[in-house]
């Protein structure tokens, strides 16, 4: 089991900590509750260090990366990030990722913790066609989100440059007087920003915010909060087997980019009609749905839960599933299959809630 340089941090804080894809991860510190309104209303810092973060350098470094990911990376300019995945010759997804460019010649990959093997596996097939060279960071570096309202003023206090970034843009610079990459990315909804630096420093950084009152916070109510957002979480709302069409994740393929891997296939599926939708329900009811739930419309099977939890801003139980088209109009009742039982919900237009500090 690979423990992340904060280990010792959240063992000090009582952390409840569990595995995680190979990593002993914390789930939460305090009530749950508790940390999802410091989110929300105020400030919390995530250790997202188990994140596959991978640089790649060389001359032919953007080629490289235009040939193995979906979305366009000539559309953004140094020192911004893009949304993006590598889908395999199938149109399904290896993984979604965050790009950052810091140079037509230099980028970072942040992949999902559980997907990184199978990520250097694919790009090792084909970096020999390239004049590149890879490097793990991980052994040397860590990653935390400080994410919130009140996150911009908070690192402001310690940065040694005015932190004015818009989102999905990053910066060199230092906190406590230490370098660091700081990007306004985040996945929980709100203003935030996500700090990748040596081992020592994050250790550092993390103590004096919590310090400042910056509340540590878990896996646990980050799957609340991205939920709460649409956000996919390979695994559950993606995978191999899905494609961008019907995850509602087209937005980040460009099909008019030269040949990259997966395009011929996803021509394909374009040309074709879907049959099912990655949509969001509300329950009508007091319940929970759970992946894997079944969904019907009246006594047919229609589709299955993918994501499910508790929503402490709508104090409702909310979800996300894979519903056949035809059955996945916005208003449209529907049933979750829970402990053998039919309970109706309403798909729902998504994000399940608005009005965050996102854009701040």
């Amino acid at each position: 089991m690979k423990k992340t340089a904060l280990n010792i941090e959240h063992i000090k804080l009582k952390a409840k900590l569990v595995p995680f894809a190979g990593y002993q991860m914390p789930i939460m510190y305090d009530k749950i509750n508790n940390e999802y309104q410091a989110v929300r209303n105020s400030s919390a810092v995530f250790d997202v260090s188990h994140m596959g973060q991978i640089k790649i350098i060389g001359d032919d470094a953007e080629k490289f990366i235009q040939k193995l990911t979906i979305n366009n990376i000539q559309n953004i300019k140094p020192f911004e990030a893009q949304y993006s995945a590598m889908c395999n010759l199938e149109g399904g997804f290896i993984d979604d990722l965050i790009l950052f460019k810091f140079s037509t010649n230099e980028y970072i990959v942040i992949v999902n913790a559980s997907n990184k093997a199978k990520v250097l596996e694919w790009i090792n097939l084909y970096k020999n066609q390239f004049n590149i060279n890879l490097y793990d960071m991980n052994d040397d570096y860590s990653l935390i989100a400080v994410q919130g309202p009140q996150s911009r003023n908070i690192l402001q206090k310690i940065c040694s440059h005015k932190i004015d970034i818009k989102f999905y843009h990053l910066m060199n610079t230092q906190l406590l007087k230490k370098d660091v990459i700081l990007s306004r990315t985040g996945y929980t909804g709100e203003l935030g920003f996500e700090i990748l630096a040596k081992h020592d420093v994050i250790i550092e950084i993390w103590n004096y915010l919590l310090k400042n009152k910056v509340s540590p916070a878990g896996l646990a109510v980050r799957d609340i909060l991205r939920l709460e957002m649409k956000y996919c979480l390979y695994g559950n709302d993606i995978d191999d087997s899905i494609n961008p069409f019907e995850a509602g994740l087209s937005w980040i393929l460009d099909l008019d980019k030269k040949e990259f891997l997966g395009k011929n296939k996803l021509l394909e599926i374009k040309s074709n009609k879907l049959t099912k939708k990655l949509c969001g329900f509300i329950m009508c009811e007091k319940a929970i749905p759970r992946k894997g739930y079944a969904i019907y419309s009246n006594d047919q099977k229609i589709g299955v839960v993918t994501s499910g939890n508790h929503s402490p801003k709508l104090s409702k139980g909310i979800g996300l599933g894979y519903i056949n088209l035809g059955y996945h109009k916005i208003g449209a009742i529907i049933s979750i299959e829970i402990r053998n039982k039919l309970v109706n919900a309403q798909i729902v237009k998504t994000p399940f809630i608005n009005q965050t500090s996102l854009f701040d």
